[in-house]
């Protein structure tokens, strides 16, 4: 097949059974991760961008300006260049440096905020810093993933509906939440399509948006130090908080066990699977959606030296046993 532009190779339909993850029930995964920008992020950066042309809010004499830890920027950048768009770029320390070259290389102007937040992140800091450049610069237009509903529209109108078309109804779903824009619109579109998929929110330990206490994050991808505006605790899906250790460990055991190198938020998404398999029923099929792949976390996830210096040796030891604490509630908190 021919395509007109490099962004319009999406690959949303490819999963991949992760055989023996789990006894018990079945693993699979949604790559996301096959598409030339790398990432799911491909999907919302289209939905802002097109949501943005039709208000008249893109053209070739606006500029744009975005947040992000690394997937999302890559993500516009490409879509920028191709479209032929000015967009800066707002990023932080945690951004792997390969996401930072690589979004240079594509044209943006990226800028890497180094100032903590009261929560101990960044991502305050970056919005700050463009509502500082929106005050100078009324020329300048922000997409803002974290209150646009196109964000989470992109999801239902193109993820959810790929999941039931290439791979039927799942029995649970497993989903990141970063921005929340994939789960938002997964939630929305399976609620619409009546399914019996139990839906399970799987966010990094020392994120505040289910509610919980601040702490420092150096995995980028899931969570956040400011609850995103489009997040809504709907009661329609369990919620999971996974430390990033288990992260570091399941990465780590999919690549020895299943020869796949996924990214830091799939390993966080398959920790949780770990976690809640006393709570899955036997011959479930259970689907976890993988944003992206494992080749940007080389110098961090994948780092012997990355990790100790930041975890401490105990981070690299891949058997440690995995439980679900209070498992009859919705919320659960993965602990080694």
């Amino acid at each position: 097949m021919i395509y007109e532009r490099s962004t319009d190779v999406l690959h949303g339909e490819v999963f991949v059974e992760l055989i023996g993850f789990e006894p018990g029930f079945r693993t699979h995964l949604k790559l996301e991760g096959l598409n030339p920008a790398g990432s799911i992020k491909l999907k919302t950066a289209r939905g802002l961008l097109d949501s943005a042309e039709r208000a008249g809010l893109a053209g070739a004499d606006t500029r744009l300006i975005e947040s992000t830890s690394g997937n999302l920027g890559i993500a516009l950048a490409s879509l920028c260049a191709i479209k032929g768009y000015d967009i800066t770029l707002v990023t932080d320390p945690n951004a792997n440096p390969r996401s930072v070259r690589y979004m240079k290389a594509l044209g943006a102007d990226v800028v890497i905020v180094r100032e903590r937040d009261d929560n101990g992140g960044y991502l305050r800091t970056r919005i700050d810093y463009i509502r500082r450049r929106l005050a100078r610069d009324p020329s300048l237009h922000w997409l803002n993933q974290y209150a646009n509903p196109a964000n989470a529209r992109a999801h239902s109108e193109g993820t959810a509906q790929e999941i039931l078309r290439g791979f039927g109804t799942p029995d649970w779903l497993f989903v990141g939440v970063g921005t929340s824009g994939t789960l938002t619109g997964c939630v929305e579109h399976f609620r619409q399509a009546r399914a019996l998929t139990k839906i399970v929110a799987v966010d990094t330990e020392g994120s505040v948006t289910f509610g919980g206490a601040a702490g420092v994050r150096r995995i980028p991808g899931l969570g956040t130090s400011r609850r995103p505006e489009i997040f809504q605790d709907s009661g329609d899906f369990r919620k999971m908080l996974v430390p990033e250790p288990e992260t570091i460990r399941t990465c780590r055991r999919v690549a020895r066990d299943h020869g796949l190198l996924v990214g830091g938020s799939t390993g966080t998404v398959l920790a949780a699977v770990r976690a809640a398999r006393d709570l899955i029923p036997a011959g479930s099929r259970v689907l976890a959606i993988s944003p992206d792949m494992g080749d940007r976390y080389l110098d961090t996830v994948y780092d012997d030296e990355w990790v100790i210096s930041r975890y401490g040796p105990g981070a690299l030891h891949e058997e440690a046993e995995l439980r679900g604490r209070t498992p009859e509630l919705p919320e659960l908190l993965v602990r080694p």
